[in-house]
């Protein structure tokens, strides 16, 4: 059956080629046909299939060109679901007795979920290791910076000073608590499923939690002994937390172009010829990079959203609810991991400009000191009356293009207060503590995380 899918645009340049091969059509149905395989080995150890069929069915399953993948879909579009002609491309590779044994007391959606399984325990390593190298990125500007003083900005204006190294361990920190999400994740998607029908796995008779535990040991998967046909929330999280580390690589990319701007220009993205060039201002470098990040991430959100409604299947099994996932699950992994991987493109070759940080500290006449000022005077006039004073000297400083020191100077005389009150305070003195904010963060970033397995590789 011919079938044309959309171009996308945004993933051809921008996704992650190795997520998407992990939810390639290929890959799909090889994951199936695992799970099949490891089902009638499962089988053979307790006697329900012969190690002869066992062996059979598994050598069938492991044969890449046994599946003609037109057909299957073509029947699969007719039947619904593509496991009941793919049970039937199987079969007719094998002799009589194997033949029959295979997708015993199974069900469709049993093969497809513990699929999905082994698919979404590879894509939250893919996740793990984009998350590391973005992060490790991150780190080596924090402490490079960890005293490049610049100006910090509420509702995109100066506000007080701090350090690019302290703006970027917040990132730092947000990275590693996304990690620890990974790692509590993965047990939660990497779940064998093996319920039959209706979620009670009668068909499987007395042995049938024997072979569902050795279904899971052999494919590496968790078995949690509930059913989960139509429990999705794991699904659901998964979603949500791909969504948070794409967002996550959005705040980033937003403050990067931010702060490339023609009048801030403390930052900017890798020169290269031709980068980020414009058609018709031969000017322009863009910031692409950041530019391609922010859509991914707002499009990986708006997918994640669908699989809510997943969660919303009644009885023992969807009816619509699961063909959501089929169509969001992949595209978020593929948007997140693009998000993450271009975001730590556009951090590793980050160009930052110390000096150009100062220089932008000066562009309010010092205004950005007014806290400062304030909460020196405060011990001695209190908080109240040192806002008032500051505020009509910041009000007096912006109107004439004035020093705000000198004008507090002469407010401070006017009012009959010492002089000193009034002392010029150094912007890199106002700051905070740097160190102790680069120091917890890059802690938090090197914190070991819980393993996933135990020692014999299973998972936890």
């Amino acid at each position: 059956m011919s079938t044309t899918s959309p171009f996308l645009l945004l993933e051809r340049l921008y996704g992650d080629p190795e997520m998407a091969a992990i939810f390639s059509e290929r890959a799909t149905v090889r994951s199936w046909l695992r799970v099949e395989a490891a089902l009638a080995a499962a089988q053979a150890e307790v006697g329900v299939l012969s190690p002869q069929q066992a062996e059979q069915i598994a050598g069938a399953a492991a044969d890449a060109d046994l599946v003609d993948l037109d057909a299957l879909w073509h029947e699969a579009r007719n039947v619904g679901y593509p496991i009941f002609p793919l049970v039937r491309q199987l079969t007719g590779a094998l002799p009589d007795g194997a033949a029959g044994r295979v997708h015993y007391g199974a069900t469709t959606q049993d093969i497809m979920d513990s699929g999905l399984a082994l698919q979404l325990a590879e894509a939250v390593a893919r996740l793990e290791r984009l998350c590391d190298a973005f992060g490790d990125a991150l780190v080596g500007h924090m402490q490079a910076h960890r005293h490049s003083t610049m100006a910090g900005r509420t509702h995109a204006q100066h506000a007080v000073p701090t350090t690019f190294g302290a703006k970027l361990a917040g990132y730092v920190a947000e990275l590693a608590r996304h990690r620890e999400r990974l790692a509590a994740l993965l047990p939660r998607v990497a779940v064998v499923s093996l319920a039959g029908a209706g979620g009670t796995n009668a068909a499987l008779g007395s042995e049938r939690d024997a072979i569902r535990e050795g279904l899971a040991e052999r494919l590496g998967l968790v078995d949690a002994g509930v059913p989960w046909h139509v429990a999705r929330d794991g699904l659901a999280e998964f979603g949500a937390v791909a969504a948070m580390l794409a967002a996550t690589a959005a705040r980033f990319a937003r403050e990067v172009i931010d702060l490339s701007r023609t009048e801030v220009q403390e930052v900017a993205e890798a020169a290269g010829h031709h980068r980020g060039a414009s058609s018709t201002m031969p000017q322009k470098a863009n910031p692409i990079g950041s530019e391609a990040v922010i859509g991914m991430s707002a499009s990986a959100a708006a997918l994640s959203a669908a699989l809510y409604r997943a969660m919303e299947s009644g009885h023992e099994r969807a009816a619509g609810e699961w063909q959501i996932e089929w169509q969001v699950l992949p595209q978020v992994a593929v948007l997140a991991a693009g998000a993450l991987a271009t975001a730590h493109e556009v951090a590793a070759e980050l160009r930052v400009d110390p000096q150009r940080m100062l220089r932008n500290l000066g562009a309010t006449d010092g205004r950005v000191m007014a806290e400062a000022h304030m909460i020196a005077m405060a011990p001695q006039v209190g908080r109240e009356r040192a806002h008032d004073l500051v505020y009509a000297a910041a009000q007096q400083s912006a109107a004439e293009d004035r020093p705000l020191a000198a004008v507090l100077a002469e407010h401070v005389s006017a009012a009959g207060l010492d002089a000193a009150l009034a002392a010029p305070i150094a912007p890199a003195d106002y700051v905070g503590d740097p160190d102790a904010v680069c120091d917890a963060a890059l802690a938090a970033w090197q914190r070991p995380l819980s393993p996933h397995t135990t020692d014999d590789g299973a998972l936890v």
